[in-house]
């Protein structure tokens, strides 16, 4: 069974200003973000030497090329290949990784000589578009 529902979208539109409201722009003092940290681990092979290590084994000419081979490998290929050729001992290790992305800005601003602060999805620059909306206070009917 389909069920649909009419829900008004007002939630996500705000309403359209009212006469008393105006555009206006404020001046950004500081935009500082906020990140979101995530933590990712992956397996990677790790290998120790049971044997004195290869590159001590190498002679002449082929210990020239090992040279510029383990210059152009990464650290951890080249200590996997180096400690297996050696006959070493292999084991996977879990090794976490820590990442930071911008997810949202604090942003303290200026209008007309008062600061505001703000948390925005966006760093917004220089400036800030700010809507300025008057509405009087009516008080109730016992305190006039």
């Amino acid at each position: 069974m389909l069920f649909a529902c009419a829900c008004p979208v007002l939630a996500q539109n705000p309403p359209p200003a009212a006469d008393n409201a105006r555009l206006e722009y404020a001046q950004v003092l500081r935009a500082e973000p906020v990140y979101q940290t995530l933590r990712a681990t992956s397996m990677v092979e790790r290998c120790e030497a049971t044997t004195p290590v290869a590159s001590e084994e190498r002679r002449g000419f082929a210990r020239m090329v090992g040279a510029v081979k383990d210059v152009l490998r990464s650290d951890d290929t080249r200590v996997v290949e180096t400690d297996r050729s050696a006959g070493g001992d292999c084991r996977m290790v879990p090794i976490e990784r820590e990442f930071r992305r911008p997810i949202a800005y604090d942003v303290d601003y200026v209008h007309k000589g008062v600061k505001y602060r703000s948390r925005l999805p966006y760093d917004p620059g220089n400036r800030l578009r700010v809507r300025v909306s008057v509405t009087p206070v009516v008080p109730p009917p016992g305190e006039r």
